[in-house]
This record gives structure tokens, sequence and C-alpha cells, in this order.
């Protein structure tokens, strides 16, 4: 029987190209394409190729077709090469790189990797093809609006740091940044991880940052060491971090982890598979990166309207037609293929999150089972936590004290980041509270009996009755239906007290949604 054959894509790339004149840059950049497909093509194209026309070249599977279409104001470029793999019989890799030209816009670059192949478990090491680089080192490619670069960015010093916070907080940015520590000053290169190579493999869909020490410094100071990395460790900062990003999200690795060549490979490995995969997850197929099918059929579409305007025979039409159809036949096998693949992935994926959720909570069921033991040995686990000092120190002190018992929101984060209310020591004992006494009658069923319970002087626990509100965390919908607050009836923000907060059942966490000012709401 034979083996079914899938196509499975790799990664995408998407850029746009600097340059006073857009038309040259992109035709410079087609050039450099046209040259890499040269030496991949196992002969010579045809002159069509050089000329920027449309061509197809066959080439004992080495096979290229090239479509070049103007239509009204712009201007697009695509390829499609195959090139059938060296070592694993019956794997083809195919690129797709399209060029576009729009008015008053800067040269846009795209280009997809994908893979077809009857292995039903699919390893492999992601590399962006060389043309990448090649594109990069002569034409100049800026995704989102951070020049990419062959090299890893080295940041020595603090001002350099200062440059890459500034990048790891840019909303516009696309790719990950892998952030790689040395421990020692003087060293050029982390020991084990080879941060040159490991740029290459990812250009275009990620960016490689070597920190010294002196730079790490600056890095904690500003994010807390939660969400820091330093002394030869390793961390990938995904888009969309800032100041109050869940640190779990971004994953660190220790550098213990790191201390071996196996240890190296294996973080070298998840790192390239990472960033392919985000470069999927973050593009969109048709705006981002257009797919060669599409332009393809487009330009097909329009071949037949200008045979039908020039009152072309029938047999030109029908012609015509056929080759249209014939395209959208391998379309439409292409896209079904593809759609077989991604629902694979998704019940992979969906595995995975009902095993890390199974994970998640057997380790909190655990966690509160030592918990107790210690309280029932007269222990308090919580007894020496210090109390923080400023607003920027709270949200690393709950992440570094009460992980797994309680959660700030990212509006929570924004909130407390620099907010009016000056005490920020009772707001930590309230929180203190929160993750110890209330967490624990909550686990136990006591949720009634915390109403109008006095804290500490001039604070209670109240439920919000109509200052309730619901809000959105981790994919899901709660209601903030409790809060604590301070006495007097106070609406002077800078001595009123608000912690908005509700109890996840499901993860055994207290949710802290808000923090610290008043709510302002129908009911006040």
């Amino acid at each position: 029987m034979p083996r079914v054959v899938r196509e499975h894509e790799m990664l995408r790339v998407a850029g746009w190209m600097p340059g006073d004149d857009p038309a040259a840059v992109a035709n410079a950049a087609i050039g450099e394409v046209l040259r890499w497909a040269q030496r991949r093509c196992g002969g010579q194209l045809p002159p069509e190729a050089w000329e920027r026309k449309s061509f197809d070249y066959l080439s004992g599977g080495r096979n290229s077709s090239c479509v070049h279409l103007m239509s009204g104001t712009s201007d697009l470029w695509a390829i499609r090469a195959d090139d059938p793999d060296k070592t694993v019989a019956e794997r083809v890799w195919t690129t797709e790189v399209v060029v576009g030209l729009l008015p008053d816009q800067p040269a846009k670059f795209s280009a997809r990797l994908l893979v077809s192949t009857p292995e039903a478990d699919l390893q492999i090491e992601p590399h962006t093809p060389g043309f990448i680089q090649q594109v990069v080192e002569n034409c100049k490619l800026i995704s989102g609006k951070k020049l990419l670069s062959v090299a890893p960015t080295v940041h020595e010093t603090e001002a350099d740091a200062e440059d890459l916070i500034d990048n790891l907080i840019d909303p516009s940015r696309q790719l990950p940044i892998f952030v790689v520590t040395l421990a020692e000053d003087g060293q050029a290169d982390h020991p084990t991880l080879d941060t040159t190579a490991l740029s290459r493999a990812m250009l275009g869909i990620g960016q490689v940052a070597l920190l010294h020490p002196a730079a790490t410094w600056r890095l904690t100071e500003r994010f807390g060491k939660f969400k820091s990395v330093f002394g030869g460790a390793a961390r990938v900062y995904l888009p969309g971090f800032s100041d109050d990003a869940d640190p779990y999200i971004h994953r660190l690795v220790l550098a213990n982890q790191l201390d071996t060549a196996e240890g190296a490979a294996r973080t070298t490995r998840w790192m390239r598979q990472l960033a392919a995969q985000e470069s999927i997850l973050r593009t969109k197929l048709g705006r981002d990166v257009l797919p060669f099918a599409a332009i393809r059929n487009a330009n097909l579409q329009l071949r037949q309207q200008n045979l039908r305007n020039e009152d072309a025979s029938a047999g030109d039409q029908l012609a015509a037609a056929n080759d249209r159809i014939d395209a959208l036949e391998k379309q439409v096998a292409s896209l079904g293929s593809e759609q077989d693949y991604y629902i694979g992935e998704c019940e992979k994926e969906r595995a995975r999150a009902e095993l890390s959720e199974s994970q998640a909570q057997k380790s909190a069921y655990r966690i509160q089972q030592l918990t107790d033991q210690l309280k029932a040995k007269g222990d308090d686990p919580d007894k020496d936590i210090a109390i923080p000092a400023s607003w920027q120190e709270l949200p690393a002190w709950c992440d570094d004290h009460f992980a797994g018992r309680l959660v700030l929101t990212p509006n929570a984060h924004r909130g407390a980041r620099n907010p009016v209310f000056t005490d920020v020591e009772t707001a930590a004992r309230g929180l203190l509270w929160l993750a110890s006494e209330c967490r624990d009658q909550r686990i136990n069923g006591g949720g009634g009996s915390i109403n109008n319970v006095t804290i500490m002087d001039g604070i209670q626990n109240a439920s919000c009755g109509a200052d309730a509100y619901e809000f959105d965390w981790n994919g899901r919908r709660f209601s903030a239906d409790w809060h604590i607050k301070n006495g007097g009836n106070t609406r002077d923000p800078s001595r009123c007290l608000r912690i908005y907060y509700c109890f996840d059942q499901q993860t055994q966490q207290i949710i802290v949604a808000d923090m610290p000012a008043h709510r302002r709401t129908g009911a006040t």
C-alpha cells in the first residue's frame, strides 16, 4: 500500500526592504533569489528568468515555476522551487518567495519553506533558506521596525541593555528574541551555545541577543529577577512581552541545563523549532505572506480575461481555461494536505495543553498538601516573607512568593505600576492575606465566612455586591466578586485602597483582577 505524502509548512519569513527606489531594491532581491535557485536547480534557468518574466523549469524533480503578475498598480514576482532531500528518500523541500511592489510603499518580501514527505513523525531542526542571508546582507530586510542582522546582537553595557529593553517591550515587534547571557566578563561567546550559528539558522524568524554581565544587571533592575535572565542562562522573549507579562510564557533555560553539549544541543533544537512555529502562528497567509498558488491563479485568471477581451480563438481560450483548472485542482489538493497537517498539529497542541493543565493541578494539590503538613507541625511558610518597599518591587515579589497561589492579571500589573495610592506595605499585606488565609479558606469551602472580615486595622475583606464585574484572563471569563478595601468611605485616590479578586477553583489560585485604585462603576 503506497504511503500517504503530506505537505508540512515549516516556517514563514515576512518583512520589507528599505530604499529610496523600491523598484531597484525589489529587482536586487529578485536577483539574489534567482542566483540561489540557479545553484540548486541542477542546470541553467531559462533566459526569461533573468528578464524577470514568468517561466517554468523542469529538471528531474528540481522544478521551478515563476510568475510575474502586473495588475493595476501592483507588481508581484513569485517563484516556487522544489528540491529533493539529499539524504531522505521521498522528502522534497519546497521554497516559495514573493517580492511585491505597491505605490508609495517600500518593497515587500515574503517566503515560505514547506516539505512534502510520507514520514509519520517528522523530526527536523528548521533553518531558514540561504537566500534570506543574501537578501539581508545585500538588500537589507526589516521585520516590524527592526533591521535584521545575520550575526547576533551583542550588548555589553547598561546603555546597550536599554536598546534591548526597548526592543523587548516594542508592541510592534514580530519576532521572538532569544537572549543568551555570559556568566563571566571577558567571554566572547557562550561556552556551549554557538550563538553565531543559531542566529544564522533563525535569520528572519527569530533574533539572537548576547548579553554580557553588565547588561544583565540593567535587565534585572527593569523587569525583576523573575522576568530577567543572567549568569549563563538563556531565555526567549516572545512578541507582546511587557513589564506585566506572565514570566512563565517566556521560557527560561537555566545555566546548569546548558553545561553539557547534549543540553546545549537540546536547547538549540528547541529554539529553532519554537522560532519556526512562531513564524507560522504570528503571520497571516494572504496578508503577511502570499502563497505562490494564489498569485499563479490570479495570473491565469488575468490571462483568461485578456483573451476574452481580445476575442481570441476558442482554442486559445480553452487552453487558458484548462491551465487554470489544472492550477486550481493542484491548489485544492495542496490545501487539503495543509488542512490535514494543521488538524494534526491542533490535536497535538490540545493533548499537550490538557497534559499541562493536569500536571499543573496535580502540582498545586501537592504543594497545598505539603503546606498543610508544615502548618500542622506549627511552621508558617509565609512567616519570614519580607514586605516590598516600593510599587516597582511588588509584581516580582508576588511572582517570587505566591506562584501557584496568587496571580496578578495584566490590568492589576498596570494599576500597581505607579499608582496614586501610596501605602504599598498595606497593599502587599493584603495580597499576602489573600495568598494564605483567604486561599486556604476558599479551598476548604469557607468562602462565606470571610465576608466583612477584618484583615488588619482599617482593612477588611468584603463581597463586591453591585460593584462586581467580569474580566478575561488566560482565555477564560471570570467575575471579580470580592475585594479588599479600607474603611472611611473615602474616594481620595491617595488613601483609597481596593484589591478586586476572585478564586479560581480549577487552578486553586486567587486571581487579582485590579488594584489598588477604586473602580468607577455604574453602582458608584
